[in-house]
């Protein structure tokens, strides 16, 4: 028992290094690699061995080798030094926060939410204001809750221990699927890594009721909130496809000259990849009962990749009416890195380039807006509810795409899930 104690506080002596490689994607690997060999290691090395030195003379101020070690003129200045490691460390992993939300919006986990790009040369460099109050909110929440160090060490050592089980359980998904390794070579990578995470959370466990149930409690909460957006949104296209006639069937009555008025301008759709007409279109055909000279159904893929070369931003082709004067129907595909922000203005600049030159004053962009009616349909009611409210508080898609606000249309759908 008292060896298990005594590993759980070794664990947190590791875990410092964890700052260090949250900004891993912002710096890169050999900046990141260069300062741990060649600056934090040894200095690391030098300081726990000169604390064990300490405490062998000194065995009963075991409490705080490192403040007893420093002599009078030093406390100020390793407090200031603790207070700015603090914050450089904090500074790290709250990036790393933004870029995960992000990739998580993007993924389709999450709602849209406002991402402010504050570099225009960097593409990771952003800042969510939503989820830095939270974070700020969260931080004097759990300081007020816990009121000490040594019990707010037990809830970071467990929520720690478990991000390192979780992700070398990820490691093994990515090394199958991604890298296409075998079973015994994926196995033989990670069994040690394994094996030593779980030794950590084993150790760690025994902090749950001191105070480490607090971070299992928020990652459940979290991943609740996440996988009801996923589903939600995924039966959400459900419904409306219910409702949708096929853009085969669309597109054949274009071609037949369908008695439907046509107007001057552009109308741009935002179009799923399923094949079926866009609600906002069959809406604008029911109640204004025309229809744009030109229309353009775009669609915003998220590929698996962090980021997506300029020259394979955007697909454009005309799929209907394309020999004729003033009338026709095209299909644009914007594709887009998971940690890329979709811009529809941008993308109406490279569709110029390709041949489709988009008049902002002449182009209207339709959108469907659903509002989203709690039922027992799909979900159980706390989660549909749960769902609705997300909804309701997801940003617009005409600030998220970045889209002229004053050129967009939208039509109103309630669906019941």
């Amino acid at each position: 028992h008292t060896s298990i104690k005594v590993l759980s506080g070794v664990f947190l002596t590791v875990t410092g290094g964890e700052a260090l490689y949250a900004d891993m994607g912002h710096f890169g690997k050999r900046p990141i690699s260069l300062a741990w060999i060649w600056l934090v290691k040894p200095a690391l090395l030098l300081n726990y061995l000169g604390q064990g030195a300490f405490l062998l003379h000194h065995p009963e101020m075991i409490e705080n080798p490192l403040k007893h070690m420093t002599p009078e003129w030093g406390q100020i200045p390793l407090t200031v030094l603790a207070t700015l490691a603090t914050v450089i460390a904090s500074q790290a992993l709250i990036s790393g926060v933004f870029s995960l939300t992000m990739q998580a919006v993007q993924l389709g986990y999450l709602p849209r939410t406002r991402i402010q790009h504050t570099s225009s040369q960097e593409k990771g460099q952003i800042y969510i204001s939503r989820v830095n109050w939270a974070l700020m909110a969260g931080c004097i929440a759990l300081v007020a809750a816990y009121g000490s160090s040594q019990r707010l060490a037990a809830a970071y050592g467990i929520a720690v221990a478990l991000t390192m089980l979780v992700t070398t359980i990820l490691l093994y998904y990515a090394a199958r699927r991604q890298w296409e390794w075998s079973v015994p070579k994926t196995v033989g990578a990670i069994a040690g890594l394994a094996v030593l995470s779980a030794v950590f959370v084993f150790a760690n466990a025994l902090k749950f009721f001191s105070g480490g149930w607090i971070p299992v409690l928020i990652g459940i909460l979290l991943f609740t909130v996440m996988v009801t957006w996923k589903a939600g949104r995924r039966h959400l296209g459900a419904r409306l496809a219910e409702q949708a006639l096929p853009l085969k069937d669309f597109l054949t009555s274009i071609e037949r000259g369908t008695k439907v008025a046509r107007v001057p301008g552009t109308a741009v759709f935002m179009s799923g990849s399923s094949g079926l007409t866009p609600t906002a279109l069959l809406h604008n055909l029911k109640h204004n009962k025309v229809l744009h000279e030109r229309i353009i159904f775009l669609t915003i893929e998220t590929e698996k990749v962090p980021h997506v070369p300029a020259g394979d931003r955007v697909m454009v082709e005309c799929i209907a009416n394309c020999a004729e004067t003033g009338q026709s129907v095209w299909r644009v595909v914007g594709h887009y890195g998971f940690m890329e922000q979709p811009d529809i203005q941008e993308m109406m600049e490279l569709c110029a380039a390709k041949g489709l030159r988009m008049e902002p004053m002449q182009t209207s962009f339709f959108l469907g807006r659903e509002t989203v009616i709690p039922g027992n349909k799909f979900f159980a009611t706390w989660r549909a509810k749960l769902f609705a409210l997300l909804s309701r508080n997801a940003q617009s898609a005409v600030a998220y795409y970045n889209i002229p606000p004053g050129r967009v249309v939208e039509f109103g759908i309630q669906i019941e899930l």
